[in-house]
């Protein structure tokens, strides 16, 4: 049944890298505001056009945003591009601190995004994106607590990311079809491995959390996985490589000359200083994919096995990036988008809220968490959810790894 709403044109955006699933969070959440008579613009590229807006320098339609009708937005969610395009455009970079949004220097890419929803009407926002975005959304709302005479513009935050490390959220979108195609590669690399006796180091994204890595290296049947988590300030591999080898000593006693070792790309920010990358993007974050994290790793488990054994050996070291943020789908995910794509609408119409991220709990309840719960007051950055070593989550990895076959053990023994 219509609702009757304040909310007359909403705003949608997609920021940050892409992740399976983005379009069945779009159209959901466009096909809401729809059949309830709420007119829906789709801004492309994230914030690129938004932040570069004056009235000299005006959007235009068709370039930088779109009139969303229902052909648009109909029949897309198993697509695997973003029909709305992505962008890493941070608005809100200069910001350091709540006192940093009344700065009119440091406020002034939020304000000129302000000033873009003014001219085209926006009353609600719908944010769509990683921690960067959802930093940005709070300052979208913030900015019209610090700055006068701003028009109330209502603001709500859906959480993507592969990597999975919300706060606020069991499971992101994207993330298990992510995890799915990363494992099918593990799955296709260890038939090379015993194929060809050889061992492999993969490294797959995560910038700051191993979920990515643990999950699907335990769907892939990996042999070992090693993350941020693991370690404590600094990776040494070096150390890291001693017990990889002790490990695959152990499996040539089994007859086993092969094996995956799936490791997190966050880890190059763990190397000491002479290794770790040193330049950054457009937009300040460290290129970890440049520090190869992985062939580091390789080339130190190649140089331990020599030393120790008198024999040299072929490490394999392989980067699985890109390719997984745009994977196919899959059928939780989807389901998973579109019920945060719907909670947008019931969010912003139904409960006349703002500064909630929408989230899921239980079998795809609906629940809205506050900006403030998510967010630091002091620094203004989000939270980062790293796996809890004690969790059975973490217990599950660890259970699973190899420990010999249970022919060479005693009556009653553990596995080594």
């Amino acid at each position: 049944m219509s609702q009757k709403s304040p909310i007359k044109r909403v705003g949608i955006l997609f920021s940050g890298g892409p992740a399976p699933a983005a379009n069945a969070v779009i159209s959901a959440a466009a096909l809401s505001f729809l059949n309830n008579g709420v007119e829906v613009i789709g801004f492309y590229d994230g914030y690129e056009g938004l932040e570069n807006y004056s009235p000299d320098n005006p959007l235009v339609e068709g370039q930088h945003f779109i009139r969303l009708t229902r052909n648009d937005v109909s029949a897309i969610r198993n697509r695997k591009d973003i029909i709305l395009r992505t962008s890493r455009a941070n608005p809100g970079k200069p910001v350091g601190s709540a006192n940093d949004l009344a700065d009119a220097h440091r406020n002034a890419k939020l304000r000129a995004v302000y000033a873009a929803f003014e001219a085209y009407e926006i009353d609600a926002l719908v944010s769509i994106g990683g921690d960067d975005t959802l930093k940005t959304a709070n300052y979208i709302k913030e900015l019209q607590n610090v700055v006068g005479g701003l028009r109330p513009i209502r603001v709500v935050h859906l959480p993507k990311t592969i990597d999975n490390d919300y706060y606020g959220i069991d499971w992101t979108f994207g993330f298990f079809s992510a995890a799915h195609f990363a494992a099918t590669e593990i799955r296709n690399l260890s038939a090379d491995a015993r194929s060809t006796q050889v061992w492999y180091v993969l490294e797959v994204m995560g910038r700051k959390a191993g979920w990515l890595t643990y999950a699907a290296g335990i769907a892939g049947e990996a042999t070992r996985m090693i993350s941020v988590e693991d370690c404590d300030d600094v990776f040494d591999a070096r150390a890291e490589a001693e017990g990889l080898v002790d490990l695959m000593l152990h499996r040539e006693s089994d007859g086993r000359h092969y094996g995956i070792i799936c490791i997190a790309e966050g880890l190059a920010d763990h190397l000491p200083d002479d290794m770790r990358p040193q330049t950054t993007d457009e937009h300040g974050n460290l290129k970890l994919g440049e520090a190869q994290v992985g062939r580091v790793l390789a080339t130190e488990m190649e140089r331990v096995y020599e030393e120790r054994t008198g024999k040299r050996i072929k490490v394999r070291a392989k980067q699985l990036g890109y390719e997984v943020r745009c994977a196919e789908p899959s059928a939780f995910d989807v389901l998973l988008g579109t019920q945060l794509g719907v909670g947008a609408y019931r969010a912003l119409v139904e409960k006349g809220l703002t500064g909630v991220m929408v989230s899921v709990e239980d079998q795809l309840s609906l629940k809205y968490v506050p900006f403030d719960l998510l967010i630091d007051p002091e620094t203004m950055k989000t939270k980062v959810r790293f796996i809890d070593k004690d969790s059975d989550f973490y217990r599950l990895a660890r259970a699973l790894e190899y420990r010999g076959i249970l022919s060479d053990q005693g009556a009653g023994e553990e596995p080594a």
